[in-house]
C-alpha cells in the first residue's frame, strides 16, 4: 500500500445515518403525579394483605399451592412475598419424591412443578416427563390434545441443562403442535400461544412477558378478580415509578446535548433505559435502572465513535488517552469531538466517584477499567474493518465478549447496588458460566440481527462473516452453527443458576440471566436499538400504556 493510500485509507472517516430517535418530546406530556402513585401505593396495600392470605390458603394442597405461585410469577407480583414463596417450595421440593410416587400426577402438573422449582433454583430431574414417552420412546400422541399440557411442557424444555435429551426432544415435539393449535384456538388463546412460541417465559423479557400474562388472565373466565386487581393497580403503579425514572433519565440527555455534540451517533435514551428495566425491572433497584441506562447512552456513542465516525487514526489516539482517565489525559492532538466525549466520560464517573456512598470510589474504578477493556475492544474491530481483515472466528468472539458490553454494564449495575463490592467484581471477573453466556448471547445474536446492515455501514465483519470464511459455509449454515451456541449459551445459565451454594447473591446471579433475555428481546427479528421505530409498540406497552381498571 503507498504511503498516500495509507493516509488516505486512515483519514477515511465513515457515515452510518442511523434513524432518528421516534420519541422526541413524547414522555413530556407523562409527567409523574405524587398524589397518582400514592393512591396507587394505598390501593396495592390494601390487595397485597387479601392475596397474601390467598397464597397461604393455597398451602392446603402441593397442587393448588405451585399453581398459585405460577400465576403470581406471571403477573409480576411475587416479589412481594419472596419470603413466603421460598419457604413454600423448600417445602415442596422435599415433598416432591413422596407425591410424585404416590399420585398419578398429569403432565401440566409436572412440567408446573418442574419449571417453577427449576426457576427458583431447585434441580428438579427432568425424569418426571418420562411416563409421558410411549415404548418407543418417543412423546405420547395424547399429550397433544390437551393446550395446557403442551404449552407446559414446551416452557419447560428452556429450562434444560447439557444432557438433557428428554427436553430437546420436547421442545421439538411441542412445537409444531402448539404452532398448528394456535391457527385453531380462539382469539384469546391463539394469542397466548402465539406469545408463548415467540417469547418464552425463561428466555423473555420479565415486565413485556408481565404484560402479556396480565392481558391474558383478565379474559380468562376462571381468573381471580382480586388477584388480577392487584397485578394491574401494581403494573400501573410500577410504570409511574419507571416514568419518573425516565424523566430524570431524559433531563440528563438533555443536559447532555448528544445529538448536538455527537450527531454521528444514536439518540437512545429511552430505549437504554428499557434496557436497564430489562435488566432489574423490581421497583426497589432503581438506582441501577439509571446508571446502566447512562451507561447505554455513552456505551452508543463510544460505539458508533469507533464504527460509523472516527478515522483510524483518532481511534488509536482515544484508545490511548482512555488510558489514562482523567483530565490530564485528554490530548491537545485529539479533535473537538473527542475532546469532548472523554469529558464527558469523566463527568460520568464523576457521579459516582465521591458520591459517599460506601464503596462507589472502588466501583467507580472497576467501572472505569471496564471502559478501558472496551475501547481496546473496539480499536480492534475498528483495525479489522479498516484493513478489511476477517478474523478467525474464535478470534472473533473472543473479542466479542468483549465489546458486548456485558461488563461495562455489569458494572453499572454493581454502583447501583448496596452491599456489593470486591466479592462480586472477582467472580465477575473470573467469566463463570452464566457471565460467559451472557456474554455470547449480547455479540453474538447482535451479530445475527444486524450483520447485513452493518456490512453495508462497511463496520468490522460480524460472526457470521467470520464462520462463512473459515469454514467454507454459506450464510445459512454459519447462522444454524451460530444458532446452536445460543443453545448451549442457555444451558449454561440454567446449570448455574442450579448450583448449590451459591457463589454470589440471587440478584446477581438473575442480572445476568436478564441480560441474555435482553440481547434475546433486543435482537429478536432485527436491531431494536438501532431500529427504534420497531421497538415503539413494546415501549408503549411498558411505559406509557396503563391497564384500564
Amino acid at each position: 500500500m503507498t504511503t498516500q493510500a495509507k493516509s488516505e485509507q486512515e483519514n477515511f472517516r465513515p457515515s452510518a445515518n442511523f434513524p432518528s430517535s421516534v420519541w422526541g418530546c413524547s414522555f413530556a406530556s407523562l409527567s409523574f403525579q405524587d398524589s397518582e402513585f400514592e393512591s396507587l401505593c394505598k390501593e396495592v396495600e390494601i390487595f397485597k394483605e387479601k392475596v397474601k392470605d390467598i397464597l397461604m390458603q393455597s398451602t392446603r394442597g402441593l397442587i393448588e399451592n405451585i399453581e398459585f405461585i405460577d400465576i403470581l410469577c406471571c403477573l409480576g407480583v411475587s416479589y412481594y412475598f419472596e419470603n413466603e414463596i421460598e419457604e413454600q417450595l423448600n417445602h415442596i421440593f422435599i415433598a416432591l419424591p413422596t407425591f410424585l410416587h404416590e399420585n398419578d400426577y398429569d403432565l401440566h402438573v409436572a412440567a408446573l412443578l418442574f419449571r417453577i422449582l427449576r426457576q427458583h433454583g431447585h434441580k428438579v430431574t427432568c425424569d418426571v416427563f418420562n411416563k409421558f414417552k410411549d415404548n418407543d420412546g418417543r412423546f405420547k400422541k395424547t399429550i397433544t390434545n390437551d393446550v395446557k399440557s403442551l404449552l407446559g411442557l414446551y416452557e419447560a424444555s428452556f429450562l434444560s441443562v447439557h444432557g438433557e435429551d428428554i427436553l430437546d426432544e420436547a421442545l421439538a415435539f411441542t412445537k409444531p403442535y402448539l404452532e398448528t393449535l394456535a391457527e385453531q384456538a380462539s382469539p384469546h388463546l391463539a394469542e397466548h400461544i402465539k406469545n408463548s412460541l415467540v417469547w418464552p417465559i425463561h428466555q423473555s423479557m420479565e415486565r413485556l412477558k408481565i404484560h402479556q400474562y396480565i392481558s391474558f388472565y383478565e379474559k380468562e373466565e376462571s381468573r381471580n378478580e382480586t388477584l388480577l386487581k392487584f397485578a394491574e393497580l401494581d403494573y400501573n403503579r410500577i410504570q409511574l415509578l419507571y416514568r419518573q425514572e425516565l424523566d430524570i433519565l431524559s433531563r440528563w440527555s438533555g443536559d447532555l446535548n448528544v445529538m448536538h455534540k455527537y450527531p454521528y451517533t444514536r439518540d437512545r435514551i429511552v430505549e437504554a433505559y428499557v434496557w436497564a428495566l430489562g435488566c432489574i425491572c423490581e421497583p426497589q433497584f432503581g438506582a441501577s435502572r439509571l446508571m446502566i441506562a447512562k451507561y447505554v447512552q455513552m456505551e452508543t456513542v463510544l460505539d458508533d465513535t469507533y464504527d460509523a465516525y472516527g478515522t483510524l487514526d483518532e481511534l488509536y489516539r482515544f484508545t490511548a488517552a482512555f488510558e489514562r482517565c482523567n483530565f490530564d489525559g485528554i490530548d491537545d492532538h485529539l479533535p473537538g469531538y473527542m475532546k469532548y466525549l472523554y469529558k464527558d466520560f469523566l463527568k460520568l464517573f464523576e457521579e459516582t466517584e465521591n458520591d459517599g456512598n460506601e464503596g462507589s470510589s472502588l466501583k467507580t474504578s472497576y467501572a472505569k477499567e471496564m471502559f478501558k477493556e472496551l475501547t481496546r475492544g473496539y480499536i480492534i474491530e475498528a483495525q479489522w474493518a479498516k484493513n478489511g481483515y476477517v478474523p478467525a472466528f474464535d478470534d472473533y468472539v473472543q473479542n466479542g465478549l468483549i465489546v458486548s458490553t456485558c461488563d461495562v454494564l455489569a458494572s453499572a449495575f454493581l454502583l447501583g447496588m448496596k452491599d456489593v463490592g470486591i466479592k462480586e467484581m472477582v467472580w465477575i471477573r473470573s467469566n463463570p458460566k452464566i457471565v460467559n453466556s451472557a456474554k455470547l448471547l449480547g455479540t453474538l445474536k447482535n451479530d445475527i440481527a444486524g450483520h447485513e446492515e452493518e456490512q453495508k455501514r462497511g463496520d468490522s465483519p460480524s460472526s457470521v462473516e467470520c464462520y462463512m470464511k473459515e469454514f467454507g459455509v454459506s450464510k445459512e449454515k454459519a447462522v444454524r452453527e451460530i444458532d446452536k451456541i445460543f443453545v448451549n449459551a442457555w444451558k449454561d445459565i440454567n446449570e448455574e443458576l442450579l448450583l448449590q451454594p451459591r457463589r454470589v447473591s440471587k440478584i446477581i446471579l438473575r442480572y445476568f440471566l436478564n441480560f441474555g433475555r435482553m440481547s434475546e428481546f433486543l435482537y429478536k427479528f432485527l436491531d431494536f436499538y438501532t431500529n427504534p421505530s420497531s421497538m415503539k409498540d413494546y415501549v408503549t406497552k411498558l411505559l406509557v400504556d396503563p391497564f384500564s381498571i
